[in-house]
């Protein structure tokens, strides 16, 4: 399993995890604090945050019992929705369309995930009723067990009318794009749905040791490499309509697109799976620029132009990350005003809205457009 934050950390590497966190962040509010507020933003709670997430009491709870303190590096937050609607107020967000984070459920096998899975996304299915304009939700799998995965994506979407799926980029080491998991892809292709690809932490027996915590680096790294794979398998192109966000604008997948379109010229394609064309810089600039690209801890200029280079602004959709970055958003105003270096008032309006409810329709007729 996926849990390099396991049973066995000591006080002293909890101790050592946050530090390294707070480290981290103060860096990060550091560097935040230059960019001014575009004064020709809209006013209001304007915005669509496509990477929000939930810890609702059970889900937390099994996470602590097993051992999750840390989530990537990151001490396992708090969650309510009452803390939410607060964020949300004070930062402008109408709606967050909510999703469990790494590890997902699939830290539990048979029917113990299956039932996590069920609670969550019918925790959310609830929010909908208690509070219909402020919440959407991406549903949680019971992967790696792809029947029940399909089981459990055909009632989160024609049941409970979740706006699409949250699937990590990787279970027990094996990448999505895998034909393993084509059968799940089928169902989500034949719904047209949206699914946001969410990192999953490296076990620690592989990857070099770091302080660092995983969500700063390991966290790109992985989803460049699901996202990489299911080029590589002509995933995007066998499943059409399935819409695919990356995370954290994508990992480092802009920065390396022409780099995979070289490989694929080379003998490396050789070990590709048999049946699978060798693709070409303009066959992997196709289908890169297909992804949906979200500025969740990534809306500095580095990341966005490295995002706009491969793909439109029409791709990119606004994040937060919150409560997994609620240590750099304790104030209010502009959650992500670094978007302004890289986009005019009304390109961050179409990326903070517009282009989040045309990709959620559920959302966007409750919010009535």
């Amino acid at each position: 399993m996926n849990n390099n934050n396991g049973a066995t950390m000591t006080r002293r590497g909890l101790l050592g995890a946050t530090a390294a966190v707070g480290a981290v962040l103060a860096v990060g509010r550091t560097a935040s604090a230059a960019p001014a507020v575009d004064a020709q933003l809209p006013t209001g709670n304007y915005r669509i945050d496509l990477h929000a997430h939930f810890l609702p009491p059970e889900y937390r709870s099994a996470l602590l019992s097993h051992g999750y303190v840390t989530i990537g590096g990151y001490p396992t937050p708090t969650w309510s929705p009452e803390a939410a609607l607060d964020f949300m107020d004070r930062y402008g967000i109408g709606a967050q369309a909510l999703s469990v984070s790494d590890p997902g459920v699939s830290f539990l096998r048979g029917r113990e995930a299956n039932d996590l899975a069920r609670y969550c996304n019918t925790y959310a299915a609830n929010l909908f009723q208690q509070h219909p304009t402020r919440f959407g939700a991406f549903a949680v799998l019971p992967m790696p067990d792809v029947a029940a995965s399909i089981a459990e994506a055909e009632y989160a979407l024609d049941t409970l009318h979740l706006d699409g799926v949250v699937l990590l980029s990787a279970y027990d080491g094996i990448y999505l794009g895998d034909p393993r998991f084509d059968p799940l892809m089928a169902v989500l292709n034949a719904r047209g749905a949206y699914v946001f690809v969410h990192p999953a932490s490296i076990p620690g027996d592989a990857k070099p040791e770091s302080p660092i915590p995983d969500f700063v680096e390991e966290f790109t790294f992985d989803t460049t490499r699901a996202a990489t794979l299911m080029i590589a398998t002509e995933t995007l192109t066998r499943f059409p309509n399935i819409r695919f966000q990356l995370a954290h604008a994508g990992g480092t997948l802009p920065f390396l697109s022409h780099r995979i379109g070289l490989a694929a010229q080379t003998p490396i394609a050789d070990l590709w799976p048999a049946g699978v064309q060798r693709l070409s810089v303009l066959d992997v600039k196709n289908r890169v620029n297909r992804f949906f690209y979200d500025t969740a801890l990534s809306p500095a200029p580095p990341s966005m132009t490295s995002v706009l280079a491969v793909t439109s602004k029409d791709h990119v959709v606004f994040g937060s990350d919150w409560p997994f970055s609620q240590a750099t958003l304790l104030e209010s105003g502009d959650p992500q005003p670094e978007l302004s270096e890289t986009f005019s008032a009304a390109d961050r309006v179409e990326i903070e809205r517009t282009n989040p409810l045309r990709e959620l329709p559920r959302l966007s007729a409750v919010l009535g457009g």
